[in-house]
């Protein structure tokens, strides 16, 4: 446990940032699972997802690259079923 107030101001935000981020995480998840499952409507999910990448990318939850390599994989398997 921090002894330093500052310390312990940090603290407090980072568990309030971390619940915050971890919405945009897992909404892309999700979507990326439906990805990977396949089956009908997989183009308006596939749209979905993109949008949700770019939203965590814009609020730096993820880095720039990792949102492109996401929808890059996410776009093949599209192409595969």
């Amino acid at each position: 446990m921090p002894i330093i107030k500052s310390a312990k101001k940090k603290m407090r935000k980072d568990k309030k940032k971390t619940v915050a981020n971890k919405k945009y995480v897992d909404a892309f998840k999700t979507s990326l699972k439906k990805i990977k499952k396949g089956g009908p409507g997989i183009s308006g999910i596939l749209k979905k997802f993109y949008s949700q990448v770019d939203r965590a990318v814009r609020e730096k939850v993820i880095h720039k690259n990792k949102g492109n390599r996401l929808k890059s994989r996410a776009a093949r398997y599209k192409s595969k079923s």
